[in-house]
């Protein structure tokens, strides 16, 4: 439910990879919103939820999953 720019993402998704990639950056398209923060009300009205695991830790379940995924694979 917060706001969060995608350039942090690609921050932490590089730092917790290792990734040595540049970020490169780009136009936003003509009526692209600069800014966006989720409303999660009706979620938590309807279905009684809520997010549970903190950001960083999603994408370091999310980063390791798909690196075992990768070893499997080859």
């Amino acid at each position: 439910p917060y706001e969060t720019s995608v350039c942090y993402l690609a921050g932490k998704i590089k730092e917790l990879t290792g990734s040595t990639s540049r970020l490169a950056y780009q136009s936003l398209p003509e009526n692209d919103p600069k800014r966006r923060c989720p409303d999660i009300s009706k979620a938590k009205q309807l279905l009684e939820w809520a997010p549970t695991t903190a950001l960083e830790d999603g994408l370091a379940q999310t980063v390791s999953y798909f690196a075992e995924r990768l070893k499997e694979d080859c």
